[in-house]
Order: structure tokens, then sequence, then C-alpha cells
């Protein structure tokens, strides 16, 4: 077995599609996040972006992704933006981690998202990722919502009614590719990071780039999706996300506050869930983390890892002392709600006060596209 490491763009037709068949081999419910495109569309925007291809007499067995930055310290790629990391290997290879870090350059690498059967020796601890169940089609799902979140269910139906009386009809477009519109929910999810006190993602010029990239890539395996939720002519809340043939990845969903009484994104949730059941969608996977909305759509959960691949360096014993404590104690305060309710009542006291300020970053930064995108 060897292992050859090479930037995305190196990748060929034939390994593209190697790729592809070793997903569908471990398991019919494909998160986009695990696909060959997505991690050419990062490569494409940063250099840190490497793939170890994994050969075993001659045949590829596997593709390790990865980012390296200093000192060896791996991530995933996307790191902070995905749901779903991991190797994508033959079924039944397992790797010696200590072999694969050296062969990739690599002192340590971390993950907080990690499919639950790889590297299960180097899992910390194992999280739940709510997810919304369409295999059985949209009745079926909202049969289970009805009946586990009745009054979620028939207040949003109510207020869907309501802000269709008070503003316009309401209606739903699926699949829009218009950067005009990208650029409305993107105003939209950075004003939300900030007036919540989390980190604006879209502060990074790459994301911005990124997700103008995906919004025109298309394939029958792989594609970014964005879709709105319309009051007349008034967008009122919708959300962009990657979906493979049969699985639809919450990304970043957002809504005008200015119609925040009519509940928008419980709104858009379920009219998404329509569509995507119609389009072949199986699953929605909206991602690790407690929030209110999950746990009222969801109809059952996934399960991601945390941990890290580590050699027996210095550099990988300086990051464990600055990281393993900083993780420790953010898994302590989510897990424990009274925790978790006062550290959220922080950032949105501190968001109050950043949004009243004047913006200093890139958030207003217009999302193009580039030249390269597949």
């Amino acid at each position: 077995m060897k292992i050859k490491v090479v930037p995305p763009g190196e990748l060929g037709p034939s390994e593209l599609r190697t790729w592809h068949v070793l997903l569908r081999s471990a398991n019919e419910l494909v998160n986009p996040f695990l696909c060959p495109e997505f991690t050419l569309a990062v490569g494409r925007l940063r250099r840190d972006v490497w793939i170890a291809v994994i050969e075993d007499a001659g045949d590829i067995v596997g593709f390790f992704p990865f980012e390296r930055h200093a000192m060896g310290i791996g991530k995933p790629v996307g790191a902070g933006l995905t749901d779903a990391q991991g190797a994508i290997l033959s079924t039944g290879l397992e790797l010696d981690s200590a072999w694969l870090l050296k062969q990739c350059d690599l002192n340590v690498w971390e993950f907080d998202h990690l499919l639950i059967d790889q590297f299960t020796k180097h899992q910390t601890s194992r999280h739940p990722s709510p997810c919304m169940d369409l295999s059985s089609g949209y009745e079926a799902y909202a049969d289970v919502v009805r009946r586990k979140s009745g009054k979620t269910y028939r207040s949003t139906l109510y207020k869907e009614r309501k802000l269709g009386r008070d503003v316009g009809e309401i209606h739903h477009r699926y699949g829009i590719t218009d950067l005009t519109t990208l650029r409305t929910l993107v105003g939209w999810k950075s004003e939300q990071y900030r007036r919540t006190g989390r980190t604006d993602r879209f502060a990074w010029p790459w994301i911005l780039q990124l997700v103008g990239d995906l919004l025109y890539v298309s394939t029958p395996s792989f594609a970014g999706v964005l879709d709105m939720v319309y009051a007349g002519d008034k967008p009122v809340a919708g959300h962009f996300g990657l979906r493979s043939d049969t699985v639809l990845a919450g990304w970043f969903p957002s809504y005008d506050p200015a119609f925040a009484r009519y509940s928008p994104g419980l709104i858009h949730h379920l009219a998404m869930a329509r569509e995507a059941a119609k389009q072949g969608i199986q699953l929605i996977d909206m991602g690790r983390g407690d929030k209110e909305y999950k746990e009222k759509l969801k109809t059952g959960e996934l399960e991601v890892a945390e941990g890290r691949l580590a050699r027996r360096t210095p550099a990988a014993g300086l990051h464990w002392l600055i990281r393993t404590p900083l993780r420790a104690t953010r898994n302590t305060v989510l897990a424990h709600p009274g925790l978790r309710g006062g550290a959220d009542r922080l950032l949105k006291s501190y968001g109050r006060v950043r949004a009243s300020l004047p913006r200093t970053d890139q958030g207003d930064q217009a999302i193009s596209v580039t030249d390269s995108r597949g």
C-alpha cells in the first residue's frame, strides 16, 4: 500500500469516478461534504488543501482530503463549515493513523464531525446531528412531526396563512441560480451572526467566493441548492446548502428579521422538505448543534465524532496542550442546559453591542464567481 499526496486540481476524471464509487459503496446516503466536488471547490480557493490518494497493488482504494497548516497541523477540508468529515475508503479498509499522517506530512489531524465508523480509537466524544427523514416521502415525514411536535406544526401552518393574508401570497422557489438572491440570503445570515454574537463566516472573502461558485455547480451526484420562500414579491426566508443525489446538507438557513413574528424559518424548512422530497432527497442533515428549530423539525439523529489523529512529535504535544482544554470546556458548556443558556445570552448581549457599531470587516463584500467553477 502506498500514498500519493496531490493538490485537488491534479485529480483526473477516472480518480473522481473512483471517489464516487467508493462513497456509494459505503453508504446510500452520501453526505455532499464528502463528495469530491466540495473538496475541488475549496481547493480552488485555498492553497492548503491536499488529497492523499491511497493505492494498493496499483488500484486506488481510498482518498483522504485534508488541509495542512503551520507546524503540520491538519484539519478537514473546509474545517468549520462542514457537517461530515472523513476519509473515502473501500469497504473494510483500515489505515494506520501514524503512517497516514507521516505520508501526509502531518503531525495532527483534528476533526469534529467525523463519520463514526472511522478512526474509532481516536474519537474523544460523539454528538448527535439532527435530521429530517424523507425516505418515505414528505407526507410520512410530516405525519411524524405532527405527532411529535403537533403544536409547532399547527402554529407554523397558521402563521404561514397569516403571513399570506398580511403581506402576500406565499410561494416557494427551489433550485434558484441567481447571485442577487444569494446575496440577500448571505446578508441576512451575516447580520444574524453579528446579532447573536457569533463569528461572521461571511467576513472571510474565500467563503463568500465558495458559496458563489457552488451556486452554479449542478451534477446528478452533487449540487449547490438555493431556495427561498416569498410572501408576494418579498423574500422572507431561505437556505443555501449542498446536496448529493440522496442527502441535502443544511448549511446556511436564514430569514428577514422583519418577519420574525411569523416564524419564517419554520415555514421555509417545511417548504424546503416538501420540494426536496419531490427531487429524490431522502434525508436532510441539519448538522450538529442544539437549536430549537432542529428539535422541533427533526425525525431522527445521525452521529458525528470529535477527536484527533496524532504522531508522537513536539508539535502534536503543543497542539494537545492548546486545543484539548478549550474543546473540553466548550463541550461541557454545550452539554449543560444552564451553562449553554447563560453562554448564549452572553453572546447575544455582545451581539447587540457589536451590531450597533459600524462594520469594519469584509461582510459587505459582493459575492462573485470564479472562472474555474465546476
